[in-house]
């Protein structure tokens, strides 16, 4: 193993800085305190913050809404979103281009008559196809900005405009995107947002978080779906920095100085900066030799938070021994989801990882190909990547 301090590269949960961690670390207080009402509202305020100001340079988009803070990972955001929104009769048009898209599709079948309009994994969408899909009949879409599971950046704004063309209501996965690149809630028609503390906000796993456009408060119906989930008694109790259930009270605090950490560092920043690492990451592996992985022969582009690339042949023949040279360098990547095991590995750049950490990550992948018998160019990479930074 390496002497070289661990570094996490796993598309999340990603690494918290020292005043995340140490946050959690103060004595415990009920959580229906003061304490926590504080804690709370600074939590709340700071994820506004970061859906409201997604934009290129920083400034508030025109949106109105709430954000929740939910106690429990981004899949309690899905169904809480699907669930309020639909009954049985109604139709769900759930689209699918990775595990994320497949999560959204499954929790809408619980709920509605939900249609699949699907794409291979790392594939692009047929807008034309969405487009006929998507009907006056339609109650709502379910979509994913940023696929996690294969690294593409999916087309949310034009899906938003169909769906408001047909009154349905649109609810979005920003679980890889909100808080590491642009976000546009209102010019997106987006009705309900749902991200997760673990990865871009750079806190620890456990919360989630959802925004609820102020024109969509009026289709919500709590009792459709779980008693937890339950969006209009969170509206209620969030009016007093509350929650309905006990809440985690050191994740809510870590979040809190997450969230206030992204504020000071300010979304445009934020937003240049993980483009810039995403872009070395991309040209760096390209410069050394590999594939990337998305296709993108329509209207989607790379991910600016998760980098997927395709294993080489040679290596899909043991691809464990890959990522066993990769951790004896004291770094942690991931391996492709579902059916893509074996096939591609992926890198995160959500949160606050300096370009060193950037660059070593290249190196390691680099190293521990060659370990494995590919010839992979590992000066070009880095030289490549250093010109994106």
């Amino acid at each position: 193993m390496s002497d070289d301090e661990f570094l996490l590269l796993n598309p999340g949960p990603v690494p918290v800085t020292d005043a995340v961690r140490e946050s959690m670390d103060a004595p415990m207080v009920s959580h229906r305190s003061a304490d926590f009402e504080d804690v709370y509202a600074r939590a709340q305020s700071g994820i506004e913050y970061v859906f409201e100001h997604s934009t290129p340079d920083g400034r508030a988009n025109d949106a109105a809404g709430t954000g929740l803070v939910l106690n429990g990972t981004a899949s309690l955001g899905m169904e809480a979103a699907v669930s309020n929104l639909v009954d049985p009769e109604d139709e769900v048009v759930a689209l699918v281009n990775g595990k994320f898209g497949r999560r959204f599709a499954r929790i809408a079948e619980r709920y509605a008559d939900t249609t699949r309009i699907e794409a291979e994994w790392g594939g692009c969408f047929d807008l034309d196809a969405i487009e006929a899909a998507v009907t006056d009949d339609t109650a709502l879409v379910t979509m994913v900005h940023n696929e996690t599971s294969t690294g593409i950046l999916n087309p949310v704004e034009a899906v938003g405009e169909l769906a408001t063309e047909n009154d349905a209501r649109f609810v979005v996965d920003g679980v890889t995107s909100v808080g590491g690149d642009v976000f546009r809630p209102d010019a997106w028609n987006v009705d309900i947002a749902v991200t997760d503390a673990q990865k871009a906000l750079a806190a620890p796993p456990g919360l989630s978080a959802v925004y609820v456009a102020e024109d969509a408060e009026a289709h919500l119906d709590g009792e459709r779906g779980p008693f937890y989930a339950d969006l209009p008694r969170h509206l209620d109790k969030a009016a007093d920095d509350q929650t309905p259930f006990t809440s985690a009270v050191p994740l809510f605090r870590a979040l809190a100085v997450a969230v206030e950490e992204i504020e000071s560092e300010g979304m445009e920043t934020r937003i240049a900066r993980h483009r810039a690492q995403a872009a070395a990451f991309r040209e760096g592996f390209s410069a050394m030799g590999l594939e990337k992985f998305p296709d993108l022969d329509g209207a989607s582009d790379y991910s600016n938070t998760v980098t997927s690339v395709s294993l080489p042949d040679s290596v899909r023949e043991a691809p464990e021994e890959f990522f066993g040279a990769v951790s004896e360098r004291n770094v942690s990547i991931s391996g492709g989801q579902g059916h893509l095991g074996g096939e591609i590995f992926r890198v995160s750049n959500m949160g606050h990882h300096a370009d060193d950490q950037v660059l070593r990550g290249i190196r390691t992948v680099g190293e521990a190909l060659s370990d494995v018998g590919f010839d992979a160019d590992v000066e070009a990479g880095l030289d490549a990547a250093r010109n994106e930074l």
